[in-house]
């Protein structure tokens, strides 16, 4: 039986002293007020009421168990004041500095149709797992190798002016061999984790690049400031492309990516990201989709 219903229309009537008004206090139809309430006495086996005059008398057994009825509908409006509460808290989560503001707007509305108040902290790749480990967040989009993602982002070079073609050999790099005139590619900090860093590095090698000629940045601006100041090459996605005005391709050599997956202190929060929320969290990242 609803023990909290039955309850709270016991409460409601003994204060008005009538069924009608009762039920109208509880804001239920009169008769699920009375049907509550025969419920509770079935389930006690006595009468709560004295239905033999006009007004609704409680019986001696009723006014013994009036204090505990209000007890339990006042824990239980404090519990449903709580839930209410606890579903509009900003449920925390760590993000790739990458991600744009529209996206992460469309990210949270989106969330806020399942009741769920996303409060983004951008923050970098070796950062993110370990707020969600000290609970300093309670999810996260964690870096990882792209065959182990949920989502997948591919990586190419782009830069201000860039040859014809659908790729990018990083090969040609080569050309420029005085002092000072060698042609780089920057690694943007997200980028800086091994899945990423150390292929690029190996690439390097493999074609002959000299050591300084794969670098990682201190930020994302101080490496797009290098590549419009000279023709200096960006590793990044085709949406951060796109977003800096600059062309965007390929490379020739290898096929490089991003990959994400979600840590959680909930997997329950983790679930919704995975599924009701994939596509707003890959417009996000810029990922295939």
């Amino acid at each position: 039986m609803d023990l909290v219903g039955g309850c709270r229309a016991f409460v409601s009537v003994s204060e008005t002293g009538s069924f009608t008004a009762g039920a109208a206090l509880a804001r239920i139809p009169q008769p699920v007020a009375s049907r509550r309430i025969a419920a509770l006495e079935r389930h006690f086996g006595e009468r709560l009421f004295d239905r033999s005059t006009r007004r609704a008398r409680l019986t001696p057994f009723g006014l013994e168990l009036l204090p505990a009825a209000r007890r339990l509908v006042r824990l239980a409006e404090e519990m449903e004041h709580d839930a209410r509460q606890a579903r509009l808290r900003p449920v925390r989560l760590a993000v790739p500095a990458t991600c744009g503001v529209r996206e992460l707007a469309e990210l949270a509305a989106q969330a806020r149709a399942m009741e769920v108040h996303l409060e983004f902290r951008a923050a970098g790749p070796g950062e993110r797992a370990e707020l969600v480990r000290t609970s300093e967040v309670r999810l996260a989009l964690t870096a990882v190798p792209a065959e182990e993602g949920v989502w997948s982002v591919p990586l190419g070079v782009a830069g201000t002016a860039l040859p014809p073609g659908r790729v990018v050999f990083l090969e040609t790099l080569r050309t420029g061999r005085a002092a000072g005139t060698r042609r780089r590619v920057w690694l943007q900090p997200e980028d800086d984790v091994p899945h990423v860093r150390d292929r690029m590095l190996r690439v390097r090698d493999a074609v002959g690049l000299a050591p300084s000629q794969v670098a990682v940045a201190a930020s994302l601006p101080g490496a797009a400031a290098e590549v419009f100041a000279s023709k200096d090459l960006l590793l990044c996605s085709a949406t951060q492309a796109e977003e800096l005005g600059i062309l965007w391709r390929r490379t020739g050599e290898i096929e490089v990516a991003r990959g994400y997956a979600v840590a959680a202190v909930v997997e329950e929060d983790a679930d919704r990201l995975r599924t009701g929320l994939w596509e707003a969290v890959a417009r996000c990242l810029g990922a295939e989709r």
